[in-house]
């Protein structure tokens, strides 16, 4: 073959190159770092895995509990998010001004909300009953603020230099993030140790209501959200993939105090937490504070997997949401879970299909039959830990409608 005759093929032998190159690069790049990753397993089961990384004296940690909406049961659904919200409250030393005082108002106060539940369950309930537990459960709220010091945890990390405190919720697990300068990684450990030693969930009902508030904004308002959450109820009918990782309203109303504590000593257990810790530290080191903060933590059994499988579908589900709004569409095709053999090219597929301007389908509906103006796939949709979707959301073209978008799909 004269390769001067033809000088395209001198480019792609050039870039055939250029990617074997490349792709031997990143495995030899991956196998470098995987090859410092160090890990230690406490005697209770928690997990600590260390990259070693000095180009910065700075430190990134991230702590992964392995639990999210899919744990949840009907009567709770909402619980995991509420509790990543209060898991920021403090404990028995910070966030408080006198724990021991705070803690018996917040049995009264809990020992009124339920009277009310009670006296609200009764077929005939008693409003004046209901009007004078009122005043006292708001009464017994102001008293129990003025132990408080609302803050005060996060103001403590981002004082010594934390420039995240964050996290999210999803339906696999429930994650918390911080990044500290890293001569303050011991104050880390002392901090997050007493958050999952200690933890106190003060001023519930006041986190209640705003994650209750979140739903109406997000949900009960947006024709989007209320799309979304009863799509996955229809694709989901016995996997707790079915409800939404925020919480059915009449659930949040409902949950208590003694649910979110229960719910935190069954799932948040160290053999159900691992860390990952990513930085200019010594692997070491944090192997020996790590045993001294977090191995105070009593052991417990790890929480079983989801049971429920959601049974074989035996033909087509369509719901239809009638709001006013632009027309959308979810599609969606149940895939198994993310350890499958097929997990690779079922990801290859929706990256092919609907990842960006691209993809098969945006040029196929809003370049070419300009039947849409946006097309997009998910690959794991709502989780990927249990059995789930691969879905495509379109939004069809103004004088087209979802017919024709489902049609040419």
């Amino acid at each position: 073959m004269n390769l001067k005759k033809r000088p395209y093929l001198k480019l792609i032998l050039f870039l055939a190159i250029i990617t074997v190159l490349n792709l031997s690069l990143v495995a030899q790049t991956f196998d470098e770092v995987k090859s410092r990753v160090k890990v230690h397993i406490l005697k209770s089961g928690m997990k600590f895995i260390v990259l070693e990384r000095h180009e910065a004296p700075v430190v990134s940690f991230h702590v992964y509990a392995d639990v999210g909406s899919a744990n949840e049961s009907y009567g709770i659904t909402g619980i995991s998010h509420l509790l990543e919200h209060m898991a920021f409250k403090g404990t028995k030393i910070v966030g408080t001004k006198d724990y021991e005082a705070e803690k018996k108002v917040l049995a009264e106060l809990d020992a009124v909300f339920d009277q009310i539940k009670r006296e609200k369950a009764k077929v005939k309930p008693d409003a004046k009953k209901l009007e004078e537990m009122a005043k006292k459960f708001e009464a017994l709220g102001k008293k129990a603020k003025e132990y408080v010091i609302t803050g005060e945890a996060d103001d403590m990390l981002m004082k010594e230099g934390d420039r995240i405190v964050n996290a999210y919720t999803s339906n696999d697990a429930t994650q918390y993030i911080d990044g500290l300068p890293s001569n303050k990684v011991e104050f880390w450990m002392a901090m997050i140790s007493d958050r999952f030693f200690n933890p106190v969930f003060r001023e519930f009902f006041k986190e209640r209501d705003v994650v209750m508030e979140e739903r109406r904004l997000g949900v009960e308002t947006q024709p989007t959200g209320r799309m979304v959450e009863d799509f996955f109820a229809t694709a989901f009918k016995a996997h707790p993939y079915g409800h939404s990782v925020i919480g059915h309203m009449s659930d949040l109303e409902n949950i208590t105090r003694r649910d979110v504590e229960q719910y935190f000593k069954k799932f948040y257990g160290p053999s159900n937490l691992t860390v990952g810790i990513v930085g200019d530290v010594k692997a070491e080191e944090v192997f020996k504070m790590a045993e001294v903060y977090f191995g105070r933590i009593p052991s417990s059994p790890k929480p079983e997997p989801v049971r429920t499988k959601e049974p074989e579908q035996w033909g087509e589900r369509r719901i239809v949401v009638e709001a006013k709004s632009q027309p959308m569409i979810i599609i969606g095709y149940h895939r198994p879970a993310y350890r499958h053999k097929d997990n690779i090219p079922l990801e290859a597929l929706a990256n092919i299909l609907g990842q960006g301007r691209s993809s098969r389908l945006y040029e196929l509906l809003v370049k070419d039959k300009k039947v849409a103006v946006n097309v997009m796939s998910f690959n794991g949709f709502p989780g990927k830990k249990y059995p789930n979707l691969i879905a495509f959301y379109v939004i069809p073209s103004r004088g087209h409608t979802s017919a024709e978008c489902l049609e040419l799909i």
